[in-house]
């Protein structure tokens, strides 16, 4: 709903009509003593100037001390209300309003404070009887801009939008450059949905005063529900500045760049919401903060937010009209702890979203591939089948379904599916991929490399998929496009010793024993680069562990084995070093550590 303005602009009015003549007056009624007249003036004066000045705390001081010296007198309780309503604090604003209120039933502008003070409490009703006894009198008050504001907010909240809408753009018409008019009716359309019509509205709002931190929020959250994450990152960023405590600011900075894959940066403001959130939030922000730390990488984090947002789903935010999807939600919950490696804590969530509703291909996709990370096959099966059911022709389930038909080594069925996958998408590696890996184990080589090189067109930087490629061309006999596909995969996996052994195997037959030579000394230095290097991880393991068993001088012994191996490994440098100092060796402790300062960043361990 509309966000009551916290503007500081209070009606003063009858505050600055405290003239002696009316304080005498109402004095002489009152009875107060003398002195606390006296004593009431002067405090009154100060509070006033202080006001003026911006010094609200100041002025609640001077005005208590009013209220407390002439009780009876209308003008203080009037005072000591507007300086609390621009304190935000409402409850205390609506108790000193309505005694104003009941001392002089005729100052307008008590009443419309009044009126605000009730909206800010939520009390609507009471509000907009407060706000049409001002505009109904005989010489009524032009609102302002901030009164329009509340009094929409109480329309609204009673059912009466269109009249809430009315009033601000009638407002707006005979004040076009008040931000808080501006971000007020679009707040309102965008509650309704109406998100395009909404943005220009709280364009303006910023446009007139950049620094509305609630402005620059309401613009990011609307350019997110119109699907521009990338526009919404700068109102974003302003709002999360201004608003450093501000769930809602940090929720929708997080959303926007995680939108936009800045994921890193996203978890930070991401996380920053998580920690702000209160016992309150409603269910749809907490389930967009949900929604956005998973898409970001974090599912881990994301779990107790889907579990808060789904204890109670009532709750609504300021741009969503209805409660939270909860079969919607419960899969995502669902996938959530599949992605942490929990599916079998995911199967119950996915029936509840079952129960729930309603039916879709995502939720029997996900359904099925939890099955299959619980390698129950046949309830896979049954998944995909029934999300086919829903949607005959979805190439995502068609492969799912091969894949699952495939673990059982079911190939006649798995095929048909992968095919049909592929006809259906031919965007998609993967059925292509399966495929011909299936047909190159069955020696079907024409369809294998129809299906290998549909692949490598896709992804041109796959390179499993070129040296399967290369593989398949060379058992099928065509060498010239095999040695081309290896080439390939060699550029992409360099260091791989196996792609050079068989292209030094292929160009042999070419007769080219040179390039054939290099490539054989290429896998030979790999290999053993390799070797050395599981070599050395294992003496670097041994090391440490004699190292913490204190065996110095067999610890000594596999760290050097562990150097003489793979000289890259920083680490070793660090624990000879420690090494060398149990041994009162302070000189070779020296050089190890400096060598490992050396070697700074190019620090390589297991």
């Amino acid at each position: 709903m509309l966000v009551p303005s916290r503007s500081v602009a209070t009606r003063l009015t009858v505050a600055f009509a405290f003239s002696v003549g009316l304080f005498l007056t109402s004095a002489l009624l009152a009875q107060p003593p003398a002195g606390n007249l006296v004593a009431a003036r002067a405090a009154m004066a100060i509070g006033l100037n202080a006001m003026q000045q911006g010094d609200l705390a100041q002025a609640k001081l001077n005005f208590e001390r009013v209220v407390k010296l002439a009780p009876q007198i209308e003008p203080g309780h009037a005072a000591l209300g507007s300086v609390l309503l621009a304190l935000s604090e409402y409850d205390s604003a609506e108790r000193e309003l309505e005694s104003a209120h009941r001392l002089d039933p005729q100052d307008l502008a008590v009443d419309l404070n009044f009126g605000r003070a009730l909206t800010a409490l939520g009390r609507y009703s009471q509000a907009i009887d407060s706000f049409r006894l001002c505009l109904n009198a005989p010489s009524p008050l032009a609102l302002s801009p901030e009164e329009t504001l509340a009094y929409a907010i109480a329309l609204s909240a009673t059912g009466q939008r269109t009249a809430a809408l009315d009033l601000l753009q009638h407002a707006i018409v005979a004040t076009p450059d008040s931000a808080p008019l501006n971000d007020g009716l679009g707040t309102l359309l965008a509650q309704s949905g109406q998100f395009d019509n909404a943005l220009p509205y709280f364009q303006h709002a910023v446009d007139i005063d950049p620094k509305m931190a609630l402005a620059q929020l309401h613009l990011a959250s609307a350019l997110m529900a119109l699907n521009r994450p990338d526009d919404a990152i700068a109102p974003a960023k302003s709002a999360a500045v201004a608003l450093p405590n501000s769930f809602q600011a940090q929720l929708q900075l997080g959303r926007a760049l995680s939108a936009m894959h800045r994921d890193s940066e996203a978890l930070t403001c991401l996380h920053r919401a998580a920690d702000l959130r209160a016992s309150g939030q409603s269910a749809d922000a907490l389930y967009a903060l949900a929604l956005a730390m998973q898409a970001s990488g974090d599912a881990k984090g994301s779990l107790p937010i889907f579990a808060e947002a789904l204890a109670d789903n009532k709750g609504r935010d300021s741009f969503t009209q209805g409660s939270l999807n909860r079969g919607s939600a419960l899969t995502n919950y669902a996938l959530a702890r599949v992605q942490t490696g929990d599916a079998a804590g995911a199967l119950p969530l996915y029936q509840q979203a079952l129960a729930a509703g309603p039916d879709s291909v995502t939720l029997r996709e996900d359904f099925g591939a939890s099955y299959l990370q619980m390698a129950e096959i046949d309830h896979a099966i049954e998944q995909f089948k029934a999300g086919l059911l829903i949607e005959p022709d979805n190439a995502h389930l068609h492969y799912d379904l091969g894949l699952a038909y495939k673990l059982k080594d079911n190939l006649d069925a798995a095929v048909p599916e992968f095919e049909r996958s592929a006809a259906l998408d031919p965007t998609l590696p993967d059925p292509a991929y399966t495929l011909g890996v299936i047909y190159m184990q069955q020696a079907h080589y024409p369809e294998a490399i129809l299906n290998l090189k549909r692949v490598t067109a896709l992804e041109p930087a796959n390179g499993d998929a070129w040296a399967l490629l290369g593989t398949v061309l060379k058992d099928s006999g065509n060498a010239p496009a095999a040695i081309d596909a290896l080439q390939h995969a060699i550029q992409l996996q360099p260091e791989l010793p196996n792609l050079h052994i068989q292209l030094a195997a292929l160009v042999a037959q070419q007769g080219d024993t040179a390039k054939a030579a290099a490539e054989r000394k290429i896998a030979a230095a790999l290999s053993k680069a390799v070797l050395n290097n599981q070599r050395a991880q294992f003496a670097l393991r041994s090391g440490r562990a004699l190292l913490e068993q204190n065996k110095l001088e067999d610890a000594v012994f596999q760290l050097n084995a562990a150097l003489k191996a793979d000289p890259s490994l920083n680490e070793v440098h660090t624990l000879l070093a420690e090494a060398y100092d149990r041994q009162g060796k302070s000189a070779e402790a020296a050089l190890e550590r400096k060598q490992a300062d050396e070697n700074g960043s190019n620090t390589k361990s297991p």
